[in-house]
């Protein structure tokens, strides 16, 4: 890991969680995000969340569609304003701003090829293969009458139940897995924790790997694809 001070921000949709590295995970910081987070109250928020936290630079995850480290589609389930925004200017350090399904699998990585599929209010993805990382946007792909997203997120799994939302898991990690012919897959997101058993060939994940994901991003050996 780099030997600069990290400052790692997951933004989610329910939560903003924080940590610097040198820390332990149990230490994480966050605040509630939601439909009304815009970009400027979730700057707002960290800055004061972390104001006796020491770092150098900074990774975000962002849940929408980034490229080249700028949010190029607002996301789904936050506020408004993220498009075009500075981010680094506005935290005042050099940053790194990634898809937060891409942060959370380089966190997740133990090498050949991935899939990651990450459960929580929607259905984050990334692809790694031979450590270079392919951000997808699976989620909203048609898929049944609707989308991958409305069949295993969050507001999917509370209208219809966990016992059908854990079929409907199967199924997506099934069909997804034919497409994309990973070597495993890894179920990660808040709602993984929801899963009794997992699909063939998959492995839950931890969201603290999101963090670990953040770390890695400054190391050198990590080529992100935008």
């Amino acid at each position: 890991m780099s030997d600069r001070s990290i400052l790692v921000l997951d933004v989610g949709g329910t939560h903003v969680k924080a940590l610097v590295s040198g820390l332990d995970p149990l230490q994480k910081r966050e605040f509630p995000s939601g439909p009304t987070l815009t970009v400027e109250r979730m700057v707002a928020g960290v800055l004061e969340l972390v104001q006796d936290w020491q770092w150098d630079v900074v990774s975000v995850g962002v849940p929408t569609v980034v490229r080249n480290g700028k949010v190029v589609a607002e996301p789904v389930n936050l506020g408004g304003g993220w498009v075009g925004f500075n981010l680094q200017a506005a935290l005042g350090k050099p940053a790194k701003v990634v898809n937060d399904a891409v942060m959370q699998a380089i966190g997740s990585y133990e090498g050949g090829k991935m899939l990651f599929l990450g459960l929580g209010t929607g259905l984050g993805s990334a692809l790694i293969d031979a450590g270079r990382v392919e951000p997808l946007e699976l989620g909203h792909l048609p898929f049944r009458k609707k989308t991958f997203e409305d069949y295993v997120g969050k507001a999917a799994r509370e209208k219809h139940g966990n016992k059908q939302w854990r079929k409907d898991v199967f199924d997506v990690v099934e069909q997804l897995s034919r497409a994309l012919e990973p070597e495993y897959v890894v179920l990660g997101g808040g709602d993984a924790a929801e899963l009794k058993e997992l699909p063939p060939n998959a492995r839950r994940g931890d969201n603290e790997n999101a963090f670990t994901g953040g770390f890695r991003l400054w190391d050198a050996d990590w080529s992100v694809a935008l």
